[in-house]
């Protein structure tokens, strides 16, 4: 059956513009796409302590059966979310499927009508998608901006005593790998009241011991809500919101992510757990000191070669090369995965039409001898255009 007019046009529109998405071949490149910073996916070691603590707790069931508020709920759900609470000094934490369902979930149901969402111009599009949700009214500032957030807020002619302000941004930007000013920001929320909410998805894993940006700072105490994620630094799936006992009430109440879905299975919990157990012993902490011995020799090879003014500056584990155009960008990359890397191109409409980029991810099975081989290319074929 043919996609209506309307759709087919769409597809064409995206395909002239070279902008057309389709799922690759999987292939045996060397990894420099992957958010699995710390190698946890490919851990043997965590899979099978996952599969000894189901059979330690006698689970033989395959799925959750139902939503959390039906038959979904077990005491394994209760054992991690007390568990990353703790860990993350948070009065609460809540289990969401994804970092998706999480975002969707909570800015959907948390600001309401009158109050004013203050976001940062790149932040994710899960939490784009949850504020179109929402009925409060919403305002992007200029990427990392403090000052751009304030003009923002003073200009704001629908602010009043009633309103409540929430703050939006990301501890690590994922199509940047760039950091704001959090103290900045956390001051500025912190003197009038306004609601912080940060999103640690790219954080977790690598900074502040594996616990996050904010906890490094030492600033989390003051967020109103945290988001973190378990798809990447930590190598598996699901996330969860960290705050106050009161917020996790109401979103189990409110947020239809929550509400309406199945729960999550006893594999991808206990998987979560014990990622948890090994991010923090000796073989978490000696992958996280190889992924930022690997970030800090990727960004002395850039200015080695000259490339760092082709860079977004960055201290994560994302480093993005900015190359205008969705042609010359794919062509860039496809030279580049011919030489054996898996490296991606990120079009527009994903960033600004004119900010096209490669993202290369660093992890800590990257060797030194890989990225120098990498940067060696790309520099070829940047300076040869």
């Amino acid at each position: 059956m043919k996609l209506p007019k309307k759709l087919a046009e769409k597809l064409k529109e995206r395909k002239e513009n070279n902008a057309f998405r389709f799922l690759g071949a999987i292939d045996c490149k060397i990894d420099f796409s992957s958010n699995d910073y710390l190698g946890l996916s490919k851990s043997a070691l965590l899979f099978e302590q996952a599969h000894e603590c189901l059979k330690n707790r006698g689970i033989k069931t395959n799925g959750a059966t139902g939503s959390r508020l039906l038959s979904g709920n077990s005491l394994l759900y209760i054992d991690v979310e007390t568990k990353i609470k703790e860990i993350h000094d948070s009065e609460a934490a809540i289990l969401f499927n994804s970092g998706y369902d999480a975002n969707l979930g909570f800015f959907e149901a948390v600001p309401q009508r009158g109050d004013i969402i203050f976001f940062d111009e790149y932040i994710h599009a899960s939490i784009r998608d949850g504020i179109r949700l929402s009925n409060a009214k919403s305002y992007k500032f200029k990427h990392n901006s403090l000052e751009d957030l304030k003009k923002k807020i003073e200009a704001s002619t629908t602010l009043s005593y009633l309103s409540v302000v929430y703050v939006v941004t990301e501890s690590v930007f994922s199509m940047d790998g760039d950091s704001p000013d959090l103290k900045g920001f956390s001051n500025l929320c912190t003197a009038n009241n306004y609601k912080l909410v940060v999103d640690e998805a790219h954080a977790l894993g690598v900074f502040g011991g594996g616990k996050g940006l904010l906890e490094e700072l030492e600033i989390q105490s003051e967020v109103f809500a945290r988001m973190v994620t378990f798809g990447k630094g930590l190598g598996c799936h699901g996330a969860a919101i960290l705050g106050s006992v009161s917020l996790k009430e109401y979103l189990i109440n409110f947020a239809r992510s929550f509400i309406y879905t199945t729960a999550l299975p006893p594999q991808s919990l206990v998987t979560i757990t014990t990622a948890y157990d090994l991010l923090f012993d000796v073989d978490g902490q000696e992958r996280r000191e190889k992924l930022l011995e690997n970030i800090q020799f990727f960004k002395e090879k850039l200015i080695g070669l000259g490339l760092e003014t082709e860079f977004i500056e960055s201290n994560s584990a994302i480093h993005c090369c900015v190359i205008s155009g969705n042609e010359k960008v794919k062509k860039v990359a496809g030279k580049i995965q011919e030489k054996g890397f898996d490296v991606k191109p990120i079009l527009s409409p994903t960033v600004p039409k004119g900010e096209e980029r490669l993202r290369i991810c660093l992890h800590t099975y990257n060797t030194q001898e890989e990225i120098i081989s990498l940067l060696k290319q790309l520099a070829s074929l940047i300076f040869k255009e």
